[in-house]
Protein backbone atom coordinates (compact mmCIF):
# COMPACT_ATOMS: atom_id res chain seq x y z
CA UNK A 1 0.00 0.00 0.00
CA UNK A 2 1.05 3.44 -0.39
CA UNK A 3 1.57 5.34 2.63
CA UNK A 4 -0.42 8.60 3.27
CA UNK A 5 0.15 10.97 6.31
CA UNK A 6 -1.44 13.82 5.39
CA UNK A 7 -4.43 14.85 2.42
CA UNK A 8 -5.51 17.76 1.32
CA UNK A 9 -8.33 18.70 -0.91
CA UNK A 10 -8.07 21.90 -3.17
CA UNK A 11 -11.82 23.77 -3.98
CA UNK A 12 -11.07 24.87 -7.23
CA UNK A 13 -11.99 22.52 -9.86
CA UNK A 14 -9.39 20.58 -12.00
CA UNK A 15 -9.75 19.68 -15.52
CA UNK A 16 -9.97 16.12 -15.98
CA UNK A 17 -7.60 14.98 -18.58
CA UNK A 18 -4.80 16.29 -17.11
CA UNK A 19 -2.05 13.25 -16.42
CA UNK A 20 0.81 13.08 -14.06
CA UNK A 21 2.74 16.19 -15.21
CA UNK A 22 -0.48 18.68 -15.37
CA UNK A 23 -1.69 17.41 -12.24
CA UNK A 24 1.95 17.96 -9.93
CA UNK A 25 2.40 21.18 -11.79
CA UNK A 26 -1.57 22.39 -9.75
CA UNK A 27 -0.30 20.58 -6.74
CA UNK A 28 3.15 23.16 -6.97
CA UNK A 29 1.28 25.86 -7.90
CA UNK A 30 -1.75 25.35 -5.20
CA UNK A 31 -0.15 24.00 -2.44
CA UNK A 32 3.84 25.16 -2.94
CA UNK A 33 5.24 21.49 -3.30
CA UNK A 34 4.37 18.12 -3.09
CA UNK A 35 5.01 16.73 0.04
CA UNK A 36 6.17 13.25 0.71
CA UNK A 37 3.41 11.24 2.02
CA UNK A 38 0.52 13.44 1.21
CA UNK A 39 -2.46 13.12 -1.21
CA UNK A 40 -3.65 15.98 -3.04
CA UNK A 41 -7.33 15.43 -4.10
CA UNK A 42 -8.68 17.55 -6.91
CA UNK A 43 -12.64 17.41 -8.74
CA UNK A 44 -14.19 18.65 -11.90
CA UNK A 45 -16.73 21.26 -11.88
CA UNK A 46 -19.71 18.88 -11.36
CA UNK A 47 -17.84 17.25 -8.58
CA UNK A 48 -18.51 13.87 -10.01
CA UNK A 49 -14.86 12.77 -10.84
CA UNK A 50 -11.94 12.76 -8.55
CA UNK A 51 -8.00 13.38 -9.47
CA UNK A 52 -5.81 11.84 -6.35
CA UNK A 53 -2.06 12.56 -6.81
CA UNK A 54 0.15 11.05 -3.67
CA UNK A 55 3.89 11.54 -3.80
CA UNK A 56 5.31 8.17 -2.25
CA UNK A 57 8.81 9.63 -1.07
CA UNK A 58 10.26 8.32 -4.57
CA UNK A 59 7.55 8.81 -7.44
CA UNK A 60 4.26 10.26 -8.26
CA UNK A 61 0.98 8.63 -8.36
CA UNK A 62 -2.16 9.48 -10.03
CA UNK A 63 -5.84 8.19 -9.45
CA UNK A 64 -8.75 8.74 -10.25
CA UNK A 65 -12.13 8.16 -9.50
CA UNK A 66 -15.78 8.93 -11.25
CA UNK A 67 -19.26 8.50 -9.46
CA UNK A 68 -22.15 7.51 -12.16
CA UNK A 69 -24.56 8.30 -10.02
CA UNK A 70 -24.65 11.80 -7.83
CA UNK A 71 -21.62 13.73 -7.06
CA UNK A 72 -18.44 14.30 -4.57
CA UNK A 73 -19.28 16.32 -1.05
CA UNK A 74 -17.07 19.59 -2.21
CA UNK A 75 -15.76 22.60 -0.59
CA UNK A 76 -16.81 25.91 -1.43
CA UNK A 77 -14.36 28.04 -3.27
CA UNK A 78 -14.49 30.74 -0.15
CA UNK A 79 -11.67 28.15 1.46
CA UNK A 80 -8.78 27.35 -1.29
CA UNK A 81 -7.30 24.10 0.49
CA UNK A 82 -8.91 21.53 2.86
CA UNK A 83 -6.71 19.27 4.93
CA UNK A 84 -8.76 15.79 5.51
CA UNK A 85 -8.36 13.12 8.47
CA UNK A 86 -7.95 9.47 7.19
CA UNK A 87 -11.38 9.13 7.56
CA UNK A 88 -12.44 11.86 5.96
CA UNK A 89 -10.75 10.76 3.24
CA UNK A 90 -11.62 7.24 3.39
CA UNK A 91 -15.48 8.57 3.30
CA UNK A 92 -14.90 11.37 0.26
CA UNK A 93 -13.37 8.35 -1.70
CA UNK A 94 -16.72 6.61 -1.89
CA UNK A 95 -19.21 9.49 -2.23
CA UNK A 96 -19.99 10.50 1.62
CA UNK A 97 -20.37 13.39 3.46
CA UNK A 98 -16.87 13.56 4.73
CA UNK A 99 -17.55 16.75 6.45
CA UNK A 100 -19.65 15.10 9.30
CA UNK A 101 -16.45 12.88 10.54
CA UNK A 102 -13.85 14.23 13.07
CA UNK A 103 -13.68 14.75 16.64
CA UNK A 104 -16.04 17.66 16.36
CA UNK A 105 -18.95 14.86 16.09
CA UNK A 106 -18.15 12.43 18.89
CA UNK A 107 -21.16 11.70 21.02
CA UNK A 108 -19.68 11.02 24.89
CA UNK A 109 -22.92 11.37 26.99
CA UNK A 110 -25.95 9.45 26.47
Amino acid sequence: MIRIDTAWLAAAPMDMRAGTDTALARVVAVFGAAQPHTAYIFANKRANRLKILVHDGFGIWLAARRLHQGKFIWVSGDVPTVSLQHAQLDALVLGLPWQRLGPHVVISVV
